[in-house]
């Protein structure tokens, strides 16, 4: 195997083929085309000690890539560590950013697929925001599943919406939904087409169901070598084509494909079907542009990569004080990629269940965004581009003019 180290000694550009099985189409071998070694294994769990947080548990990413079907799996993921504990909180809810994309997200699902007094499911429910919203909406009965559910952290009570603290398996077969959903939840599913293939069996004959699922759009993050959204929890990787394929091969009929949210998330609607469909969709027979964007990943991750440690030097040449804005698992990723611990002290989340919390592998400390007040930061590096301007009017309401940093 032919291997180059990057900048970073944990980070390195390999290229084989693998004699792992592709777990969207059970095609054989997958070829690597990039390393990140010893990152933590999650982003967004609850550290009370920055000696905790610092030696939080690490594993190996290896992303693999298919040339039958265009999917990515990370190829050294070990299920043993990917754990959701009651204290994993990866909530958006407390950003209008956000809220405002699933009020718009929601209107629109029930408009289209008249959700009005049906039964819903929502597998991966998270914290039950985007469940109760489709109830409240469209006066419907849900059910959501999710082993990381806490009903505290609940914002809104709805009685129509019920959850189950657990993993969804076909034991919940008993419960039969109108419209089944599962969103940002397909990406930390290793297995993927033994996955979609269980949901497809607890359907059984109910061909009128439909199916929403919502994933981040892989594509992007190629094209940019944006390195700082490969992290060890999203095992599984999409683009438009190698989610539509999935779905085909896994007994269903694709209704509509697309993206959304400044292009960051895919989202397809589906329908079962009593035959599988294994050939792709013209409009999504994306491989070619992929193979091209695997190719050259590496060079752009590097390009990437050697930005930000010149920007950190500077920063600390200059003695100012910066902040990263949005504690999730993107941040994990973009400081243990940078291995960055002291220049940095402090991330900042609008997430009060966040606040005091520490970031997993580097150790830096959540803080709300009322603690720049007496802090000052003189830099703040945006995590996600689409919530610049909302970042902006906080500052703005405390006065504040740091120079923003924006990752994209």
């Amino acid at each position: 195997m032919k291997e180059y180290l990057l900048v970073n000694q944990n980070i390195a550009e390999t290229s084989s083929l693998t004699d792992t099985v592709c777990p969207s189409c059970r095609s054989w071998g997958l070829e690597t085309f990039y390393e990140v070694r010893d990152v933590p294994v999650h982003g967004v769990v609850l550290l009370p000690t920055r000696d905790e947080a610092l030696n939080y548990p690490i594993g190996d990413i290896k992303l693999g890539f298919c040339h039958s079907c265009g999917f990515i799996s990370n190829v050294s993921f070990d299920p043993g560590k990917h754990e959701y504990p009651a204290r994993y909180d990866g909530t958006q809810g407390f950003s209008p950013t956000f809220n405002a994309f699933h009020n718009r997200l929601v209107a629109s699902l029930i408009e289209r697929h008249d959700l009005h007094g049906k039964t819903i499911i929502e597998i991966g429910c998270g914290q039950g925001e985007f469940l109760s919203l489709l109830c409240e909406m469209g006066h419907n009965l849900g059910i959501g599943f999710d082993p990381a559910f806490d009903c505290k952290s609940l914002r809104s009570e709805n009685k129509n919406a019920n959850f189950i603290k657990d993993f969804y398996s076909e034991k919940f077969a008993i419960y039969q939904g109108d419209f089944i959903c599962c969103n940002m939840t397909l990406e930390h599913t290793h297995n993927t087409a033994d996955f979609l293939s269980m949901v497809r069996r607890t359907i059984r004959n109910r061909l009128d169901t439909i199916v929403f699922f919502q994933v981040p759009d892989t594509s992007r993050i190629l094209k940019e070598g944006a390195f700082w959204e490969i992290f060890y929890e999203h095992c599984s990787y999409f683009s438009l084509g190698s989610l539509a394929r999935l779905f085909q091969y896994c007994g269903f009929d694709v209704l509509d494909a697309r993206r959304a949210y400044g292009d960051q998330y895919l989202m397809i609607e589906a329908k079962p079907c009593e035959k599988r469909k294994n050939g792709a969709l013209e409009l999504k027979n994306d491989i070619k542009e992929l193979k091209c964007s695997v190719i050259n990943f590496n060079e752009h991750c590097q390009k990437k990569i050697n930005y930000w440690h010149y920007r950190i030097k500077q920063i600390k040449q200059k003695k100012r004080r910066p902040v990263l804005w949005g504690s999730y698992s993107k941040s994990a990723a973009f400081l243990s990629t940078l291995k960055i611990y002291d220049e940095i002290q402090y991330v900042v989340d609008i997430n009060p269940n966040r606040q005091g919390s520490y970031i997993a592998g580097t150790g830096q400390k959540i803080v709300s965004p009322e603690f720049l007040s007496e802090f000052n930061p003189d830099s703040v590096i945006v995590m996600n581009p689409i919530y610049a301007k909302e970042i902006q009017n906080h500052l703005k309401i405390m006065n504040l003019k740091p120079e923003l940093m924006i990752l994209e």
